[in-house]
């Protein structure tokens, strides 16, 4: 959530910087409730000065022998105006919380300006693109070759955008997840979290889903629901929730290995075939806990953990980072991680690392106490993709098979295979 102090003190610039991440805020509207919320602060804090004053006479009158029951009426009906503008006033500031709720992250001053995934500016690449003597099948053809990978088993269980996973394919599933998450704790110094895959509103709020993406979550009929995590950023950046940390306890770097749950609502049609876009995905995800003045030092932390993995499997990739327009909700600046897959003779997304600033932060609570001056300040929170297990996979099946149609185990990989180095026909 944005300070509100940034749209009152500035609001015309506000309404720009908010255009261009996409989002269009109605300035007049903003102000006609922002000035009823003016009017009625001052009304409240006016009667309770009132009522306190006249409730301090009683106790003069009082002491004087006078008869007070003229005082106790008019107190009385103080009590009744402030009762009355205290829920005016509290329904206007719902109004304005439920407003600010929906208004996205603004983006860095450093962001490249722009509207969409065409005007994202490429950073650096790293490995070199294979060639093959023959044409490369994708990551569904392999599947079918080996008779790993199954979508009509999938979808008689659960329906279109599950895929099932049998034997090496599976194996090698969970090894690349083991894997990333070996690194990351012991090379990278992450804290590992096993989280619940079911959370609360309160927790869906507090990293941006709801209200914003209330549509693409899967929720239980429990009243109030509890939802399934679109990505472990919920439960994990939410470790920080209605906390106060000592400056001391800065930084924090949790890793999480958990299955995503998302209903893709407004991408019907958008690769629905094979394993790129998922109902239910798993993901090694990296979140950072940082003071303000480290969070861009950690961005860059996250984004080289991330690129590490592709690096160990030897997997060309590019690195971007997004144009204002392509941001996501939460996030003030985004790196994105593209690994290439022959099969479709692309980059793919494989990694998204965001600087969330202390956007999350306001809404979940959580600061950090500054030593020097012993107020609290609100913490930083960033998150990334480090990797998409699913995607990492497809990455490995597409860029290590060979002409007949077998597939390497890249040599990182093979002790999390009991020593296999291919998989065969």
């Amino acid at each position: 959530m944005l300070d509100p102090l940034i749209l009152r003190n500035d609001l015309e610039a506000t309404v720009a910087a908010l255009k261009v991440k996409g989002y269009t805020l109605d300035a007049a509207s903003y102000e006609t409730l922002e000035a009823r919320r003016k009017t009625l602060q001052i009304e409240v804090e006016a009667l309770q000065s009132k009522r306190n004053a006249s409730a301090k006479s009683i106790g003069q009158a009082k002491a004087k022998g006078e008869d007070i029951q003229p005082l106790l009426k008019a107190v009385a009906e103080l009590g009744e105006q402030l009762k009355s503008a205290e829920a005016e006033f509290r329904q206007v500031r719902d109004q304005q919380t439920a407003w600010m709720l929906d208004i996205p992250n603004l983006a860095a001053p450093d962001v490249p300006a722009g509207t969409d995934e065409n005007d994202n500016v490429e950073l650096r690449k790293w490995g070199v693109v294979p060639s093959y003597e023959f044409e490369p099948r994708d990551h569904v053809e392999l599947g079918e070759l080996h008779h790993m990978m199954d979508a009509e088993a999938a979808a008689k269980l659960a329906g279109a955008r599950f895929t099932l996973l049998k034997s090496s394919f599976a194996r090698l599933h969970r090894a690349l997840a083991q894997f990333m998450l070996d690194v990351h704790t012991q090379e990278h110094g992450y804290t590992e979290v096993y989280v619940p895959y079911l959370v609360k509103g309160e927790a869906m709020q507090g990293t941006g889903q709801l209200p914003k993406f209330a549509d693409d979550a899967f929720a239980t009929q429990d009243d109030p629901p509890r939802y399934l995590v679109p990505t472990a950023e919920v439960p994990v950046t939410n470790l920080a929730a209605d906390q106060i940390f000592a400056a001391e306890d800065l930084p924090l770097k949790f890793a999480a290995q958990t299955p995503c749950f998302r209903r893709e609502a407004g991408s019907a049609g958008q690769d629905t075939r094979g394993m790129i876009r998922q109902h239910q995905f798993e993901k090694v995800e990296l979140v950072h806990i940082v003071r303000a003045e480290e969070s861009e030092a950690a961005h860059e932390e996250l984004i080289s953990n991330a690129e590490k993995i592709l690096q160990k499997l030897n997997l060309a990739y590019r690195t971007i980072v997004l144009c204002s327009g392509d941001m996501g909700f939460s996030a003030a600046k985004t790196y994105d991680i593209e690994v290439w897959l022959p099969g479709q003779g692309t980059y793919r997304e494989i990694s998204s690392c965001s600087n969330c600033t202390d956007f999350q932060a306001r809404r979940m609570k959580s600061r950090v106490r500054n030593p020097e001056t012993g107020k609290t300040e609100l913490v930083h929170t960033l998150n990334g993709s480090g990797l998409a297990v699913g995607r990492t996979l497809i990455a490995v099946l597409e860029n290590y098979q060979q002409q007949d149609g077998s597939i390497q185990i890249p040599e990182v990989l093979q002790p999390y295979m009991g020593g296999m180095t291919v998989i065969t026909t």
